[in-house]
């Protein structure tokens, strides 16, 4: 049997599960960015006709999934599994939303983190043997991250330059242990990094450490660098985490220069959303819009995908504690029956 785990933090899945189908929906704002029309659905308001942000987010991924199963032919009774999560308490969206489906489910929290989370742990299942077919979802909405995270929309807070823009989004993506797409050939688990950050308006700085050391250990597992990739896809450090990570890396002698960011390419400049994006839905949309289509027309062989996450809470930040961060990576690389 082949070693399905290597070095410190990284496994190989050697069936070389599969992504089949994958699908976004976006706010206004979003659609209005570069990749606007990629996106499988783009809302014409922030509250898709509910009365509630909350409502609205559960209802885009609700969408994301329909879509996903859709395109390939599934309904939700076909999967195996669903996994899913979102940044509200209880990750209310994911469990709302696996209610709607009725399929077996996991609920995930890796703050931005979790769509890499959930095709760690969606390789692995496959990888094992566990399913044949399981959906993974994540979601963020830029009113709920706001009211809950930070201080409601109505009060109008002047944002600092260093904060990001939460992104209103989701996605979803089935994989399957043999078939036809995208092929998830390895995950590597990150550890939790806390260099002492404690400014949830300055989430990019927190968290480019643990790009850094999940990034270095997945070269350093596998032993390859930066060249056998196309691109190091990092979630949602957006500007200022961007250059603290291209500093970390190159005091490890790693280049940055295929380093890209998901925070920083999903909306354009003139939207000003000072830092860049972030959220579950900003890595997970830019993905299943943009990144897949580009493996799928060959542009890019390989990528390395590196989801970042700020695991705070309101308590916690309001009791000064400092900001526990993590990284999840996984290798995508243009699949079995792609063009």
């Amino acid at each position: 049997m082949a070693q399905k785990k290597i070095g410190k933090q990284t496994f190989q899945f050697s069936s070389v599960p599969v992504i089949t189908s994958w699908a976004s929906v976006v706010g206004p704002k979003e659609g209005e960015g570069p990749f606007g029309e990629q996106y499988d659905l783009v809302l014409t308001d922030s509250l898709a006709g509910e009365k509630t942000w909350e409502k609205a987010e559960q209802k885009m991924m609700q969408y994301s999934v329909e879509l996903a199963l859709e395109k390939r032919g599934l309904l939700p009774k076909d999967l195996d599994l669903y996994l899913a999560g979102d940044l509200l308490n209880q990750i209310i969206c994911a469990n709302f939303t696996a209610r709607f489906l009725n399929t077996p489910f996991l609920g995930l929290y890796g703050a931005c983190s979790t769509l890499a989370q959930g095709l760690c742990v969606a390789g692995i299942l496959l990888e094992g043997g566990f399913a044949e077919k399981v959906g993974v979802s994540a979601s963020s909405h830029h009113n709920t991250a706001e009211r809950q995270f930070r201080t409601p929309t109505e009060l109008g807070d002047q944002r600092p330059l260093t904060a990001q823009w939460t992104v209103t989004g989701s996605a979803s993506f089935v994989l399957e242990r043999v078939g036809t797409g995208i092929m998830l050939t390895h995950a590597t688990i990150g550890k939790i990094n806390d260099l002492g950050v404690s400014n949830a308006q300055d989430l990019g700085s927190a968290m480019a450490p643990a790009a850094c050391d999940t990034i270095s250990t997945h070269l350093e597992d596998l032993g390859r660098s930066e060249a056998d990739y196309d691109l190091i896809v990092t979630g949602d450090l957006g500007f200022l985490g961007s250059n603290i990570l291209t500093e970390l890396l190159t005091q490890k002698g790693i280049s940055a220069e295929k380093i890209y960011d998901c925070g920083i390419t999903i909306y354009s400049p003139e939207q000003d959303t000072h830092a860049g994006g972030s959220g579950c839905g900003c890595s997970a949309v830019v993905l299943a819009a943009h990144l897949i289509g580009c493996l799928q027309a060959r542009f890019y062989q390989r990528i390395l995908f590196v989801g970042t996450g700020a695991l705070l809470s309101q308590i916690s930040a309001f009791q000064g504690e400092s900001i526990p961060c993590i990284a999840h990576a996984v290798v995508l690389e243009a699949g079995r029956g792609d063009r």
